[in-house]
């Protein structure tokens, strides 16, 4: 069983990647971090003596002090190494370092630097270091106006806000889901290396982003139709965007119901895809669900009888509960990390539509079991 701990587990990549180790419960314990373990030097040297592997995500990567940001990452870096070899430990570290090194910004060369720190260390201690060289990360849940562009766009766009480009170039892109496979991959095979630069999945304008997005906003937020989603880049994009919606505010969402001496037509579902449309019955009591995924875009559309459906997110608390009645048609989509079920809480039969963006395949089911 490997140990692994992730310095900023709470942030947007640590979060994706502990979410991501928690698939795997039988090879990895994941050693719990808090950010105040940097202040704390009992508890930083309890982490590092506890663990295999060290993720240090943690970092600072805006402020209005230029300064601040050279000395804040340094420090954390220090602190960490203090622990290790306060503790004699010598687990794999990995460190996340920035493309920004390349283009000479306070922050590029504050992770230059931890670098070449952790690579003393590792010589030092014989110990294995791996520096992966980070692009421009994306997807659900980063945090606006800090993580990334897209971040802020998706954020402005579901928020009755107007995005603006201060400066149009060209970004090279990853998907966090991609990075932390990348990670994990170098977890698996022990690999070290300083330096190591992580591929990025597409190169985009800041324009041709926003241009997607805006198309999002239109097809999708206000009009209720499903985009085309031709490729892992635009189904990663859509899946970020739509993790700024608030699922509070916006589901369920009413469906149009036409009704004539002939009984009822509802257009459930709009889109400019294909996917897998599916249908069910549920006797009264039953609940079916209870699971979550980390990719697959899914509708639950309520045609007749009275149904609850629950969603939380993973490593959260809070959970959603929805009612939805064939009379009053209505859908909610499950985000992805949301586990999710659907309850029959009538006393007849429930009548479920659902729809999926891919087939379903028995060897990729991307379908992970949670109680909600």
């Amino acid at each position: 069983m490997l140990k692994i701990g992730i310095t900023g587990q709470a942030g947007f990549i640590g979060t994706h990647l502990f979410n991501y180790l928690g698939l795997n419960p039988s090879t990895v314990t994941r050693i719990p971090f808090k950010d105040e373990f940097f202040v704390n030097t009992r508890h930083l040297e309890d982490f590092v003596s506890s663990c295999d592997v060290i993720v240090h995500l943690a970092g600072i990567n805006r402020h209005n002090e230029p300064d601040y940001i050279f000395q804040m990452n340094i420090l954390l870096t220090q602190l960490l190494i203090s622990a290790l070899e306060k503790t004699k430990s010598t687990p794999h570290v990995i460190f996340s370092s920035s493309s920004q090194e390349e283009t000479g910004t306070i922050y590029g060369k504050a992770k230059a630097e931890c670098r070449r720190l952790f690579i003393d260390w590792a010589e030092k201690n014989n110990s294995r270091f791996t520096g992966l060289v980070i692009p421009n990360v994306f997807g659900p849940f980063g945090n606006p106006f800090y993580n990334s562009v897209i971040a802020t766009f998706s954020y402005q766009l579901t928020h009755d806000q107007t995005p603006h480009i201060d400066i149009d170039k060209k970004v090279n892109l990853i998907y966090v889901s991609n990075l932390v496979k990348k990670i994990t991959e170098v977890i698996e095979t022990r690999f070290y290396a300083g330096y190591v630069k992580v591929n990025h999945d597409i190169e985009k304008n800041v324009s041709e982003i926003l241009e997607i997005l805006l198309n999002y906003k239109e097809l999708y937020y206000k009009k209720q139709i499903f985009p085309s989603l031709n490729d892992p880049f635009e189904v990663g994009l859509f899946n970020t965007f739509r993790s700024y919606i608030d699922p509070k505010t916006y589901f369920p969402a009413r469906l149009v119901k036409n009704e004539d001496n002939r009984g009822m037509f509802v257009e459930t579902i709009k889109l400019h895809q294909g996917g897998q449309v599916s249908f069910s019955t549920t006797k009264p009591g039953i609940t079916r669900g209870n699971h979550f995924h980390t990719r697959k875009i899914e509708r639950f559309a309520v045609l007749k009888g009275n149904a609850k459906i629950r969603l939380r997110r993973i490593g959260t608390d809070e959970v959603l509960d929805f009612f939805l009645s064939g009379s009053e048609p209505s859908y909610v989509d499950m985000p992805v990390w949301y586990t999710h079920n659907i309850q029959n809480i009538g006393d007849n039969e429930l009548y479920t539509l659902f729809w999926i963006n891919e087939f379903y395949d028995p060897g990729d089911t991307d379908t992970w079991f949670e109680n909600v």
